[in-house]
């Protein structure tokens, strides 16, 4: 095998040729909270659009959350039985980790309390959590096993997903939740055997790219294995990439295309 010198840190200098000269988009900060929390309602609404794009709806499931940034221990999450495509900013219901309805004016799914809140309490690392019924992360659940490192952006899942092998139904209470989130660990993404995908990140952009990409690596390793042997990258350059495709700015980076098709094509989830 080659052995290539490569860059040890990733940065918008490592990744792309001409930021010395070109803006490149970078995820913004914000000193006002209040300011922070309107922007990331409109990427969650914005996200929900994203799902509807990738055909990630099914009936009453799914659902994405986001951290509230005035008051941490709640998050910001779909109301029941609306359409992804409908979903906008001010259609969000803010729920407590205790499970108290804060602000908003619809009813949730039970499960998405059940599962996101207990991850937002087990991770205050993670900002977002993806969840959904999509039909290539519903069959490779089936298989009851992990994501093989086959592509590079499969190695984005290399030594940080799991798989959760405890399906008991729909999720309804919250000991449910708390076994996902220790399934879950430390990594960006679990496969919910018998059920689905879902993954996390710092900013819903990370969280709903992570899962868009997944979903997409569901459907290529089984177009793989029924061809044939898999031929796996080597451990070595699986984890180099691992440690590059799942970078902060790489993952926040990811969504951006996504964000600006919806964006030109149905701004109304801004609203």
């Amino acid at each position: 095998m080659t052995e290539l010198t490569k860059p040890d840190d990733v940065s918008i200098e490592s990744m792309t040729r001409g930021s010395d000269k070109f803006a490149v988009p970078q995820a913004p900060s914000f000193e006002d909270k209040h300011q922070q929390r309107q922007y990331d309602k409109q990427r969650l609404a914005s996200a929900f659009r994203v799902f509807a794009m990738k055909g990630f709806d099914e009936g009453l499931a799914g659902h994405i959350t986001v951290r509230d940034a005035v008051e941490p221990e709640t998050f910001w999450v779909n109301p029941v039985g609306v359409h992804f495509s409908q979903i906008n900013a001010s259609m969000l219901v803010r729920v407590a980790h205790s499970g108290e309805i804060i602000e908003g004016n619809h009813a949730i799914n039970n499960a998405a309390f059940a599962i996101h809140s207990r991850i937002h309490q087990a991770r205050p690392d993670v900002n977002a959590v993806a969840h959904a019924h999509t039909t290539y992360g519903r069959a490779f659940s089936a298989l009851g096993q992990a994501l093989a490192p086959i592509s590079q952006d499969a190695c984005m899942f290399y030594q940080n997903h799991s798989v959760f092998s405890e399906f008991t139904g729909v999720v309804s209470v919250a000991e449910e939740g708390d076994l996902i989130a220790q399934s879950l660990a430390d990594n960006c993404g679990v496969i919910l055997q018998n059920h689905g995908l879902l993954t996390v990140g710092k900013t819903v952009d990370a969280a709903t790219a992570n899962f868009v990409i997944m979903d997409s690596c569901c459907h290529s390793q089984l177009l793989a294995q029924s061809a044939g042997e898999l031929k796996l990258i080597p451990e070595p350059i699986a984890k180099q990439t691992q440690k590059f495709n799942g970078s902060d700015i790489v993952t926040w980076g990811n969504y951006q295309p996504m964000y600006a098709q919806v964006l030109s094509s149905d701004n109304s989830f801004l609203d």
